[in-house]
């Protein structure tokens, strides 16, 4: 069975997450030398200029997760796209060198909660037959996201924009991280995040829209909510009995009860004949 159109469409909204991840970490590199001119950087300051983002990343990676798991991944994605618009606008529109170093962590931090939470979020949703194609989704999104950058760095030197070409070649990254906000308004929560929550009537239902057959028999989260089946009572030779109650695929029940004269002499002695059928 083939992913329905609601999972592929929550799984290309995540992996818009890695195409960005991709345009904003290389963007730079074409925006680098004109800064370097206007701003008379020196190697050590062209450095820094394009590390910062990355430092950005690695303090968004430690932080997304703890963000995620108190507002889900969802909602953690939006603010993303947030800083993502937030930061090529404000890179775009930068009045000194300070000003555009702050952006450009800004958008380190997108970076780095979008590297953890995109494909977190695709893993919650997608069915474990599917699970590792759809995220790796993301994967190819971020390699395409750097193919993207380096052609929209030459396409914009081929306009001849003079002064304002870096401004342009930074400010464009605006235009996908909008269009991640939008689609980030039109996807399910995390299943997962809803069950953490107790939500499981919607957690369940989520599962269903994304073409999960039983989702209460595939998770043991969901277990409590399958009906008990008929206890089914075996007798044995020695006189006693053994009860079996099944809640779940499971979960099983087993009692095993003698009359109260033959206890004392049931030490060490094996019942023979039973076997419990899965």
């Amino acid at each position: 069975m083939l992913p329905n159109s609601k999972l592929m469409k929550a799984t290309l909204t995540g992996a818009v997450g890695g195409l960005l991840f991709g345009f904003d970490t290389v963007v730079i590199s074409g925006a680098i030398d004109a800064l370097a001119k206007l701003y008379h950087l020196s190697d050590y300051g062209k450095g820094w200029t394009v590390a910062i983002a990355l430092i950005g990343t690695v303090v968004g990676s430690f932080t997304a997760g703890v963000v995620g798991q108190k507002l889900g991944s969802r909602e953690t994605l939006r603010i993303t796209a947030i800083l993502y618009v937030f930061s090529a606008l404000g890179s775009a529109l930068a009045w000194s060198r300070s000003s555009l170093m702050v952006f450009r962590f800004i958008g380190g931090l997108g970076i780095g909660a979008s590297s953890v939470l995109g494909p977190v979020y695709i893993a919650e949703l997608a069915p474990a037959k599917w699970r590792g194609r759809l995220v790796g989704a993301f994967q190819f999104n971020v390699v395409f996201g750097i193919l993207v950058a380096y052609t929209s760095n030459y396409l914009i030197r081929l306009l001849h924009l003079g002064s304002a070409e870096w401004r342009w070649q930074l400010g464009v990254a605006a235009v996908p991280a909008l269009g991640f906000l939008v689609l980030l308004f039109s996807i399910q929560r995390s299943p997962r995040w809803s069950a953490s929550k107790n939500r499981t009537d919607e957690a369940l239902e989520i599962l269903r829209l994304m073409g999960e057959p039983n989702p209460e028999g595939n998770s043991p989260k969901f277990a409590r909510r399958s009906t008990r089946s008929t206890p089914r009572r075996t007798n044995l030779s020695s006189g006693g009995s053994i009860v079996i109650s099944s809640f779940s695929p499971s979960q099983l029940a087993l009692s095993i009860s003698w009359p109260t004269s033959r206890r004392p002499h049931l030490r060490g002695e094996l019942v023979e004949g039973l076997r419990i059928v899965d």
